[in-house]
């Protein structure tokens, strides 16, 4: 039987396309011809026959998805290349202002949802062609996902509070004020890296508490908020005939499913603050306001940051992070991921977790850590020196690689999947448009060099502590059986067998400290962290030339540090800090006295070359500076403790190299002199 009259094939050459490929290209080519009217064919015979051609069969290669749309909607494609949006990204304030003006005339919340949809498909198109073709970048195709989203999200909430507006009246705190819901996006579009085919993380609260005014009847403010959320998540999340807008998932609210859709900003912190878990100040990383109110958004969002990045170095988020990564390396056994690439060994939750634990421990005191995109992350650990420039390297590649794998998987139906395609001709279709051509075995080992550089840096991120060598486990055991029984006599044979000089009063200062108000208060992981760091910390004494001296000016750091704890993880973490801790406080009790006094300069003795290395001036000068920028001007009071701190870490650094004699002198005094001119 021949083609209908109005079609007219491709001639796809194997050049252009490999063999596997070119049958379903035709089939799409087909459906289209006989879906458009005679002047839309014409279009679409010229454009396969222009300089565009390649592109049209990458296209349709790489995603029937794509061409199912295109047959859909044929004005579609002919509309795009015309107005030329194939060829760059929409500017910031475009996709707000094209959706608003389609949604000038909307009569109702069904119309919304056609206009939502055709909105969201077209531009699906636009930027799956884009993003194929390599005519943007990944980063490219992220943010116009996350852009596209962001519009839809903020117009249909503003469209759906104005009609509920006219049913139950307008929202307003009990001082008066109107009231606006406010929506966080966390997970991929919270930090602006949206994938094609995404389901989108939300939490919804607002303001304040208060009731409706001027409506037909009066609502409290969470019962409209509620009643709003629900509105918000059919308009987007329903499937129509017109497909869907974009997955919501609301798990991520305080108390998951359980908990209510919608919770007022103290409720919301209330709940962060007494409840919170690691997991979620993890979570919240990358949350950003994307609808509603903003200003209000923004202000929620700096109330939480304490609960999400600590002032100090929380050392004592280790445990949980090392919880997460094994709850990750279990769960790629036993759901058997190898294939995806997001959740399997070496994908892309491993970037993630690399870049979020430096986040999490560090981003109190090092704001630029505080960013949104996983890419800037990266790039500040490098500059930080916190990770070489090799893996940086390594992980950004990885990234980028494997973002365009997720895409390509995506591409091909619209579906939300990053598992590597078992079919011949989704697997062909893949390595083609990863640039691979036909070579899908090159496409392969090209993937899995990835994966293995990615999971190789994965294991090293908060690798447990080394094993104990069997000598140090007994002697350990030693410590742990004589403060579990915190006899003084016993104590003092044990530190007298250790090697303690004044084993009597050595005894009595760990029986004090033990037996002391501070420490009998102290409950949970606070009380574990000071147990497992004592047998350690006695052990390294023994090295000391005067062990019971020694820690005669430890204790009183001990003690400042008994109620943050996270001091005490930093040295159980990092034998070579507690080691030079001992050393430093042996030889000098300046250095003891200024360690109790700011706790906080336990971090310099982290990096034994940064400790013991004098700076030139200029190094000391930008060092100060950047630590200057990171704080608003205005904020006097936190630039002059920034100055303080940098003083003092700067000054146990010339002490620490004085009675070590690391340094000579003359070197010394240049960097006391070095200090005074910089501050």
């Amino acid at each position: 039987m021949s083609a209908p009259s109005q079609y007219r094939s491709l001639h796809i050459l194997p050049e252009e396309l490999p063999v596997a490929l070119a049958g379903d290209v035709e089939k799409h080519w087909q459906n289209i011809c006989e879906r458009s009217d005679a002047a839309q064919r014409e279009w679409y015979f010229g454009f396969a026959q222009s300089e565009h051609r390649q592109q049209l069969l990458t296209a349709f290669a790489c995603s029937p998805a794509l061409a199912e749309l295109c047959a859909r909607h044929p004005a579609w494609l002919p509309s795009l290349v015309v107005n030329q949006s194939l060829n760059t990204s929409l500017p910031d304030d475009a996709w707000s202002s094209e959706l608003r003006n389609l949604c000038a005339e909307c009569a109702n919340a069904d119309e919304l949802a056609t206009i939502l949809r055709d909105f969201r498909n077209r531009h699906w198109l636009r930027i799956v062609w884009r993003d194929l073709n390599r005519l943007a970048t990944m980063e490219d195709t992220v943010r116009d996902l996350s852009a596209l989203a962001d519009a839809c999200v903020d117009l249909a909430l503003a469209y759906l509070h104005r009609q509920l507006v006219t049913e139950r009246g307008e929202p307003h705190s009990v001082g008066g004020r109107p009231q606006q819901l406010v929506v966080i996006a966390m997970g991929k579009l919270g930090a602006g890296e949206l994938n094609l085919s995404s389901d989108i993380d939300l939490i919804f609260a607002y303001p304040h508490s208060g009731s409706t005014v001027g409506g037909p009847r009066s609502d409290d403010n969470q019962a409209f908020f509620i009643r709003l959320g629900q509105r918000l998540i059919k308009a987007l999340d329903t499937r129509t005939a017109d497909g869907f807008v974009f997955r919501v998932d609301m798990r991520l609210r305080p108390y998951g499913q359980s908990g209510p859709l919608v919770i007022s900003f103290d409720a919301l912190e209330e709940y962060y603050q007494d409840q919170g878990r690691d997991w979620e100040r993890y979570a919240l990383i990358k949350a950003r306001c994307i609808a509603g109110d903003r200003r209000e958004g923004e202000r929620l969002l700096s109330q939480l940051r304490p609960f999400v990045y600590r002032r100090y170095l929380d050392f004592s988020a280790i445990e949980s992070l090392r919880d997460m990564k094994s709850m990750i390396q279990r769960e790629v056994v036993r759901r058997q991921l190898h294939d995806n690439i997001k959740l399997g060994s070496g994908g892309i939750r491993e970037i993630e977790f690399i870049a979020q634990c430096f986040q999490l421990i560090r981003g109190g005191q090092e704001p630029a850590l505080q960013a949104l995109q996983l890419q800037r992350i990266l790039a500040e650990l490098e500059n930080m020196a916190y990770l070489p420039a090799a893996v940086v390297d390594d992980l950004q590649q990885a990234y980028r690689f494997l973002r365009n794998t997720e895409h390509a998987i995506q591409a091909w139906r619209d579906e939300q999947t990053q598992q590597l395609p078992d079919a011949n001709t989704a697997l062909a279709a893949l390595t083609f448009a990863m640039g691979f051509g036909g070579d899908v075995s090159a496409f392969q080992q090209a993937l899995d060099q990835h994966r293995q550089r990615v999971a190789s840096h994965f294991a090293h991120v908060i690798a447990p502590p080394e094993s104990e060598p069997n000598a140090q486990h007994l002697s350990n055991n030693r410590w742990r059986t004589m403060l579990d029984d915190l006899d003084r006599d016993a104590v003092r044979e044990t530190l007298e067998v250790a090697g303690f000089d004044d084993a009597d009063e050595a005894a009595r200062l760990l029986v004090a400290l033990l037996s002391g108000a501070s420490v009998l208060r102290m409950q949970g992981s606070g009380r574990d962290r000071l147990y497992d760091f004592l047998p350690l910390i006695l052990e390294d004494l023994c090295d000391a030339d005067s062990p019971a001296v020694t820690l005669l000016r430890l204790i009183p750091l001990i003690e400042a540090v008994l109620r943050r704890t996270a001091y005490l993880v930093l040295l159980i973490e990092n034998p070579g800090a507690r080691k030079r801790l001992v050393e430093l406080c042996d030889a000098s009790p300046w250095i003891a006295r200024q360690l109790a006094a700011q706790p906080v300069l336990l971090d310099e003795l982290l990096d034994a070359r940064s400790l013991f290395t004098v700076p030139e001036k200029v190094g000391l000068t930008s060092e100060l500076r950047q630590c200057l920028l990171r704080i608003e001007s205005s904020d006097l009071e936190a630039q002059m403790e920034a100055l303080r701190h940098f003083r003092l870490a700067h000054v146990l650094k010339v002490a620490a190299s004085e009675v070590t004699g690391s340094l000579p002198l003359m070197k010394v005094s240049d960097y006391l002199t070095y200090i005074a001119e910089v501050v």
